[in-house]
């Protein structure tokens, strides 16, 4: 069943080129592209060093005699093998792995196409000279071991070829994400697949802040990963992908099912995307193609002011030279790239070594001619797969002389891949060697018999192995298969003949729990021409700045927003802020909204105009009420002062004038003892001066009511009476404070909220029950005061201090009753202000129209301060 699905495969053309060189082989059978050394145990390679595209088959006519292929020669490739090479040379030189034991190895080229994997793969486990799958003659060919480079697509089906046979499988190549966990236990990984790959290259779109992404993928990675995983792993860090496109292989023409249409719209979606940074997932088939379609719009007018871009490559992807010169165009576009490469080091007499490679001392490798040829510029005599028509090889030349388009000098980091990977099996093979026959003596021969006997057991001690190689760097592999290792980050220059470098400029280490820890040098990094060499940007819109809020677009992924200020009071102090945040209490937003600074400290301070200002009028207040208490105090046995109960008007005068003296109390930075007098001692002294007026008021209706000397009603006009009022009012009111004052007593406070960028110290009443207490029980003694008066204000002329009270408690209450609302509505000193304001006006209108109009008459009309005045007056 197995054959019959591999000979299917044969028959399957994959890919197809309009005009290339053609390579005739006569006998499908047969593989040009192949190295063999014989040796005591062999381990299997397949590369690809050449790539083999098909004319699309329509199956309308019967297949020529002559099998026509297509040829691209990856000529950097050829490194690959010769560090596989180069790795047996130093084993079987090396008397501490495998003494008295030869490796040898059989190299095959799998054309990066998947038809002629299966074939080469079939040929690892067949005779040397036969393609007889499952016949064994003899041992001596048998594998102990594969080491591949495939592409993604051969990936999904190879292992399982060897894993039937239980040959242990390292791959330096593409290898499937699978979401089941279900790789073959026989398999394992020099470079970690895309599932590892991704987050290094997440910490790089981190370091240069890109968020908005173009993602070309391959046919063969795994969708459900792709959106199952990566995809949300990079939304959690705020990346978002503008499209995510797949690359499919199809044939190479033209002409051929609508390619050129699919191609100008890969070409014009690159172009017009506002992403300038785009993923690139595959393996070397998929760039082939890829580059390929891009170099189909590079004769369009589209391509007259090319916009540059940022690639970003993973490890399984290198600009190579496929000696094409249309793909040589199309590779301009990744001037500037940035890709990541398993983590490489110059390994010692590696250099040496190929320098001294050459055709006349390589006679069993078949891959060298084709090397030569396209890094040379020349051809060999009766080569079948000649590629130009330029003079013969010597095959004197020498390596260090071939550019470095065809030839990388240092060694690359799959090179350096297969060079671990074949020591990694040595020493597997080694460990098992030593644990298979540590207590039974045996010869040589039979142990490499035994062994062969038992080769799936090798996979058991590959998992395990764990050495330094030769220049240090430790070897292993993880629970799955895969080589823990770094990635180096490469920058790729290009240069306008078309030739090519790359420059290591970072690095990225697996650290625990899937971190990554990066190293990067951004001063090296070559851009693309189109950005003048500053670092590129990648964002759906641009960044919200400080003082204003990201808010998403509706239907729009999530990097895109528009960006709306923030609202009074709140501040974003980043880029990007998905919302305002509020400042502490002791800081407040400047004027950009940007940051918090500190607030002001304020209270109501004599240095500030308004506290000035209403401490002179307090005090000159005090001064008037002082002068009319002198005045009356002079004055006092005049008509007109004993005929206003002269008690009454000292009481009252004096408690006007403490009134308009505790408002000093208001003005000045807060303290306990401060707090604690403030309102309790204007509530007294403003109950005193009401409780006066009330007293007064009711002693004018009285007297006016006991006109007949004798009766009970005169003896009730008395100073007995008057002090009585005053008294009980005034206790009353001191009551209130007492409760107030030992239950919840006033005390300094810090107001953080009473305004924009302002701290302001004032007192706390801490009960607003017993505040409102003490203004309503003023408010009710006043309101007692102005009906009394009101009903009295046609008492006869000589009496007429009724009516003046009447006036002067209308502005007494019309003050305290818009108090309220004011005192409610303003903050910080202002409520202060307000207060002091309502005490001063109310008690200056008090002082002005009971006491001004007797002054007048004291003071300026003297004459009219007589008994006789008085009575006419009276009649």
């Amino acid at each position: 069943m197995l054959i019959a699905v591999v000979l299917l495969f044969l028959l399957l053309p994959h890919m197809a080129w309009q005009k290339k060189n053609n390579c005739q082989i006569m006998d499908h059978h047969f593989i040009f592209h192949k190295y063999l050394q014989p040796g005591d145990l062999l381990l299997g390679g397949l590369v690809s060093h050449t790539f083999f595209v098909s004319s699309p088959k329509l199956f309308d006519e019967p297949p020529p005699p002559t099998y026509s292929e297509s040829c691209l020669v990856i000529t950097q490739n050829y490194q690959h093998i010769l560090a596989l090479v180069f790795a047996i040379k130093e084993i079987n030189e090396d008397p501490h792995i495998l003494p008295n034991i030869t490796l040898g190895f059989h190299i095959y080229d799998s054309h990066s196409n998947t038809r002629w994997a299966f074939r080469s793969a079939m040929q690892l486990i067949s005779p040397k000279k036969h393609f007889l799958p499952n016949y064994h003659c003899g041992s001596k060919d048998n594998l102990l071991a594969v080491l591949e480079g495939l592409d993604i697509e051969s990936s999904h089906h190879i292992p399982h070829i060897f894993s039937i046979y239980k040959i242990p499988q390292v791959s330096y190549g593409s290898a499937p994400v699978r979401m089941d966990q279900t790789q073959s236990p026989y398999f394992y990984q020099m470079v970690p697949n895309e599932a590892h790959q991704y987050r290094a290259i997440l910490e790089l779109l981190l370091i240069f802040r890109w968020t908005w992404i173009g993602f070309y993928t391959a046919t063969g990675i795994n969708p459900e990963w792709i959106f199952q995983v990566m995809v949300p792993e990079f939304a959690t860090h705020g990346i978002c992908f503008a499209f995510i496109e797949t690359i499919y292989n199809v044939g190479m023409d033209i002409d051929f099912g609508g390619i050129k249409k699919w191609a100008f719209t890969i070409w014009n979606r690159i172009m017009i995307s506002t992403a300038n940074v785009f993923l690139l997932f595959g393996d070397l088939r998929t760039f082939v193609v890829f580059d390929w379609l891009l170099s189909i719009e590079q004769d369009s007018e589209i391509t007259n002011n090319i916009k540059g871009k940022v690639w970003i490559l993973i490890a399984q992807l290198e600009l190579k030279n496929y000696g094409n010169e249309e793909l040589k165009v199309a590779k301009q576009v990744y001037h500037g790239a940035l890709s990541l490469a398993v983590h490489s080091s110059e390994l010692p007499g590696f250099q040496e070594f190929i320098q001294d490679r050459k055709p006349s001392n390589a006679k069993e490798d078949y891959f060298i001619r084709d090397f030569w040829s396209y890094g040379f510029g020349c051809t060999f005599p009766n080569w079948v797969l000649n590629h130009t028509n330029s003079g013969f090889c010597s095959g004197l030349e020498r390596l260090e002389n071939v550019p470095e388009k065809y030839f990388e000098k240092n060694i690359s980091g799959n090179s350096y891949s297969i060079y671990n990977a074949v020591f990694a099996v040595a020493h597997a093979l080694h460990v098992m060697y030593s644990f298979q026959f540590k207590h039974k003596r045996m010869v040589e021969k039979e142990r490499c018999t035994f062994l062969l006997e038992k080769p799936w057991e090798l996979f058991h001690f590959l998992k395990q192995v764990s050495f330094n190689n030769t220049i240090g760097d430790k070897v292993s592999f993880d629970q799955h298969g895969m080589f823990l290792t770094a990635f180096d980050v490469m920058n790729w220059v290009l240069f306008p003949n078309h030739s090519f470098t790359r420059v290591k400029v970072g690095m990225i280490k697996s650290q625990h729990r899937g971190h990554q820890k990066v190293i990067m040098n951004e001063k090296p990094i070559v851009w693309h021409y189109w950005f003048n060499q500053v670092q590129p940007l990648s964002v759906c819109n641009d960044k919200c700045q400080p003082g204003y809020r990201k808010q998403k677009k509706e239907g729009e992924l999530f990097c895109c927003y528009d960006c709306i200020p923030c609202p009074e009071g709140k501040i974003s102090e980043w880029d990007d802020m998905p919302d305002c945040v509020e400042c502490k209490d002791e800081l407040y937003p400047n004027k950009y909204q940007n940051i918090c600074i500190p607030k002001i400290v304020t209270f109501l301070s004599y240095k500030e105009p308004m506290g000035m200002g209403l401490a002179i009028a307090a005090l000159f207040l005090a001064l008037i009420t002082a002068i009319l208490l002198k005045t009356f105090v002079l004055y006092h046995n005049t008509p007109i002062v004993k005929a206003n109960n002269r008690d009454l008007t000292f009481t009252l005068l004096i408690s006007l004038l403490l009134c308009f003296l505790s408002t000093l109390l208001f003005i000045g930075q807060p303290q306990k003892v401060i707090c604690v007098l403030q309102q309790s001692v204007f509530g007294i002294v403003f109950s005193v001066a009401v409780s006066s007026v009330l007293a007064k008021t009711i002693t004018v209706v009285l007297a006016f009511m006991a006109t007949q000397p004798g009766t009970k009603r005169t003896r009730w006009m008395g100073k007995g009476l008057a002090s009585s009022i005053v008294i009980s009012c005034s206790l009353l009111q001191v009551g209130i404070c007492t409760v107030w004052l030992s239950t919840s007593p006033p005390f300094p406070d810090a107001n953080m909220h009473s305004g924009m960028g302002e701290i302001t110290l004032q007192c706390n009443e801490a009960s607003p029950i017993m505040f409102y207490s003490v203004i309503g029980y003023m408010g009710f003694l006043a309101i007692a005061s102005f009906i009394v008066a009101f009903f009295a204000r046609n008492l006869p002329d000589t009496f007429n201090e009724a009516k003046f009270i009447t006036f002067s408690m209308l502005v007494f209450c019309s003050v305290w009753l818009s108090f309220v609302p004011t005192y409610l509505s303003t903050k910080g000193k202002y409520t202060v202000a307000v207060e002091i304001f309502s005490i001063l006006a109310s008690s200056a209108g008090l002082l002005s129209f009971i006491f001004f109009p007797k002054w007048y008459i004291i003071v300026v009309r003297p004459e009219l301060n007589n008994r006789e005045q008085l009575k006419w007056r009276n009649h």
